[in-house]
């Protein structure tokens, strides 16, 4: 039988040491589904289209790279699924690595979400909120500095770093609330994209020619396809970040996989309809040639109306996202500090609202350094691409060492198609990972580099919390 969550084990730890108290569980199916589709779904949809015709160069090709990439992330989440309702606890990845491959792995991975990866995904976030809101005249002053000095600083960086607080705050109220924000908003997010969908579709200045259309000078062969391909991961990329919350999801069992797998189906129908919506009014040179693809097919739909529309869709979906970014990244190092593999004061539980109060905090300050000193979208994405796949790999292998070494633990869900959908999605994660290095060498060297970085940080957490750790009873090596 496994102990509630990974509490301090009744052993010698538990005299060291209270037993630390859980989180709630208070998100229902709807809300953990809104998660999914509201923190994945966020201005990727509106901006890759045109990375991915220059890639592929036919609109047959762009579909091609939304199915396949979606049926990946559906392959890793129905594997995620199985973990998750096995293993329902506030953590995932770092609950599945620690039981499969023992303490460093899952180290080192909640040192790359707390340190790198979810930092820099709140920085990139909020730096494209500020983006795309300069799109109306009264923020047109975000990109003009505002502080001059040795550390010149934008309005947009600013803007960002209110921002980040801001929704630091709105988690430190509780998940409860963070979920009811994710439900309605996200909500309006769906609404607001169909929207967009129906008046490219019932406008006059579309063709179902534009299908047909070429782009000349693609990158074509299966380098294109394969570039295509990591375009779509990265806007599908966020749907792991439920089972980090499985510790706050009433009925687990049954509702985490219904999120994980209904809301990635959502996300493609709407991934598939906006893509085809733009191709209906744009050709595909059109599509190559436009920063923002679905901005340029609603102003030839719409005018100036029919673009400040769009913009105004792609805030609230960034600003959504964030919320999703923010609530799932504090919970790693607060699962990590539980079990005596990090600052115990990670885990402290704030009394008034149960939220990881000390976690929240950290990690926006965090984030708030790296707006500080990094003011190009493109520099924070770089440093969470690379870092967050790896561990995805990772955390899809361990289903095959708990299928093999604990056949007796109870599996409310089991992922359709094992072993082979598993495999598929851990070995196309593989050739991901290579090309992405390959493409960002500079990049990829500097997320491995502070991966490696939490080495050093985990002697350091051993010398001062020594003794035994709570573990998965019968799940260490």
């Amino acid at each position: 039988m496994l102990p509630s969550h990974i509490n301090m084990s009744q052993t010698a730890s538990s005299q060291t040491q209270p037993v630390m108290a859980n989180l709630p569980r208070v998100l229902g199916a709807s809300q953990a589904t809104a998660f999914v589709v509201g923190t994945v779904i966020g201005s990727g949809i509106f901006l890759v289209p045109r990375e991915m015709m220059q890639d592929v160069g036919s609109s047959a090709l762009v579909y091609l790279a939304w199915v396949a990439g979606g049926l990946l992330s559906l392959f890793g989440a129905m594997t995620l699924a199985e973990l998750g309702a096995m293993l329902p606890y506030a953590g995932g990845g770092f609950v599945y690595l620690r039981g499969a491959y023992g303490d460093t792995s899952a180290f080192l991975y909640m040192w790359t979400w707390f340190a790198v990866a979810k930092p820099a995904s709140a920085a990139a976030i909020t730096i494209g909120l500020a983006r795309t809101l300069e799109f109306f005249p009264a923020f047109s002053g975000l990109s003009h500095q505002a502080i001059g000095g040795p550390i010149p600083l934008l309005w947009s960086q600013i803007f960002a770093i209110a921002v980040v607080w801001f929704m630091t705050g709105l988690n430190y109220l509780g998940i409860k609330k963070a979920g009811d924000f994710q439900l309605v908003f996200t909500v309006l997010k769906g609404i607001l994209i169909l929207i967009v969908v129906a008046l490219c579709f019932a406008s006059a200045s579309g063709s179902f020619s534009n299908y047909s259309t070429m782009l000349p000078h693609a990158v074509g062969g299966f380098s294109g396809f394969m570039l295509a391909m990591i375009a779509t991961l990265w806007a599908y990329d966020g749907w792991p970040d439920l089972v980090i919350l499985a510790g706050e999801i009433k009925r687990p069992e049954r509702n985490l996989p219904i999120a994980l797998i209904g809301g990635l189906c959502i996300i493609g129908f709407l991934y598939m309809a906006t893509n085809a919506a733009m191709q209906y009014v744009l050709s595909a040179t059109q599509i190559a040639a436009s920063n923002q693809p679905a901005v340029a097919a609603l102003k030839i739909v719409a005018g100036p109306a029919g673009a400040s529309f769009v913009a105004a869709a792609m805030a609230i979906s960034i600003f959504v996202t964030l919320n999703g970014t923010v609530m799932s990244g504090a919970r790693v190092p607060f699962a990590a500090a539980r079990d005596r593999l990090f600052f115990r004061q990670f885990a402290h539980i704030s009394p008034r609202f149960q939220s990881p109060s000390t976690s929240l905090a950290i990690q926006g300050v965090l984030a708030t350094i790296l707006l500080l000193f990094l003011s190009q979208f493109q520099q924070h994405f770089e440093l969470a691409i690379f870092s967050e796949w790896i561990f995805y790999m990772l955390i899809a292998t361990t289903v095959f060492v708990y299928r093999r070494r604990r056949p007796d633990l109870p599996r409310p869900y089991r992922v359709w198609g094992y072993p082979l959908l598993p495999a598929i999605f851990v070995f196309c994660a593989a050739v991901v990972l290579v090309y992405s290095f390959l493409g960002n060498l500079k990049g990829s060297l500097m997320g491995t580099a502070l991966i490696l970085i939490g080495l050093p940080v985990l002697w350091l957490v051993r010398k001062m919390y020594p003794g035994p750790t709570a573990e998965l009873e019968g799940m260490g090596k």
